[in-house]
């Protein structure tokens, strides 16, 4: 089957169910052999800006046509039997009514499949219905339950709810967002308290000052689309707010920061690795400790 995957995560679904991709989104680099397809979609926002400028950028060109722009030349060479699309963020990748709008006008005829993820169990589904659509069923059922034994190996380490400390995890620095969808059910299972948002709730801006009130004892920062060296390129976004050093996370050396753009942010079978760095993060003795590419303390940053 001829398939086009228009985001990362996806993608990297694909190649877990053992079918190589004939296109991929402008952002797909893992594994390493999605960087050699073509590319399906661009950006019309500069990833390497500040998160200051990322976020202005994001609201003009969502006030102008949107985000990202599809190359149907590209789509139309490529004559997909599949696309697939999303539908949780705008901002994330191309949405799903720009897709088959695109499929239509070309009169592709290709099946369009929209994923639209908010938890672990959400994104277990998605690999379901995706190995399904790609006659790749019974490689999906060795994925899933590769991934539910994991998942259920945090949850018994993390052990019963007394020590659980007071978590935030932030996916933006400016303006600062607090990360939610798949996240604060993940926190829980790895053994924290996440009082910010619900499960499967969006995540969204919130002023500084709630987080200053909320006073976590861990926080977790992983911005949307950045690696660990550009958010550390960012870092004075958060670190010189007013009431920064008074926060306990930041007395307690608890402040970590991790590869947002591979991990935290990317629902495919990677957020089972993001699952596993969080308990560590939350219960060093408990669990082995994630690579230092995924995962680092701000303090290893601050003296690098």
């Amino acid at each position: 089957m001829n398939v086009v995957s228009l985001l990362p995560s996806a993608t990297e679904i694909v190649y877990a169910l053992g079918v190589e991709p004939a296109g991929v989104s402008h952002e797909c680099d893992y594994p390493p052999a999605a960087n050699e397809k073509p590319a399906v979609n661009r950006s019309r926002v500069d990833p390497t800006a500040t998160s200051a400028e990322i976020n202005e950028q994001v609201a003009r060109a969502e006030q102008d046509g949107g985000v990202y722009e599809i190359d149907r030349e590209m789509l139309a060479r490529l004559d997909p039997d599949l696309v697939i699309s999303q539908g949780i963020c705008d901002v994330c990748a191309v949405d799903e009514i720009r897709v088959r709008k695109a499929v239509d006008d070309l009169r592709l005829g290709a099946a369009v499949l929209t994923t639209d993820p908010h938890s672990l169990a959400d994104i277990i589904a998605d690999v379901e219905r995706i190995g399904d659509a790609l006659g790749q069923s019974e490689r999906a059922v060795e994925v899933v339950a590769d991934l539910e034994r994991r998942i259920d190996a945090v949850e018994r380490g993390a052990g019963a709810t007394e020590g659980r400390p007071r978590t935030a995890v932030l996916d933006w620095l400016d303006p600062v967002m607090v990360a939610g969808h798949w996240v604060p059910g993940m926190v829980d299972l790895a053994g924290g308290r996440y009082g910010l948002a619900e499960r499967g709730a969006r995540s969204r801006p919130r002023e500084w000052e709630t987080i200053r009130s909320y006073d976590p004892e861990v926080l977790v920062l992983s911005p949307c689309g950045f690696d660990i060296d550009q958010t550390a390129a960012n870092l004075d976004d958060v670190t010189g707010r007013d009431g920064w050093d008074d926060l306990t996370a930041v007395q307690r050396g608890e402040v970590y920061v991790v590869d947002g753009h591979h991990y935290v942010n990317r629902p495919g079978p990677r957020l089972v690795d993001t699952l596993e760095f969080l308990a560590w993060i939350l219960h060093p003795e408990r669990f082995d400790a994630p690579p230092s590419n995924a995962v680092r303390p701000l303090s290893a940053l601050e003296t690098a």
